[in-house]
């Protein structure tokens, strides 16, 4: 992990296509803008922690589905 101090208006590179820009400090927040390709996906933490969740629970029903499939008699 890299840990870096910045101020308000100040940046951080992140290959050649993707700018962190620190748009402003208020005591404990820090308001950011990130500029990237539209195909890079860009979450909060917490929500791409629910999305995993919620794909890891459609992966499970499928797999509950599938083998109740494969346990009934065929017709």
């Amino acid at each position: 992990m890299l840990v870096l101090t910045r101020k308000p208006r100040q940046q951080i590179m992140i290959g050649d296509n993707i700018v962190i820009n620190v748009v402003e400090v208020q005591g404990e927040n820090v308001r950011i803008a990130i500029d990237a390709p539209r195909e890079i996906k860009i979450y909060r933490g917490e929500i791409y922690r629910a999305i995993q969740e919620e794909n890891q629970k459609a992966v499970v029903q499928k797999v509950d589905v599938d083998l109740l499939r494969e346990a009934l008699p065929q017709k």
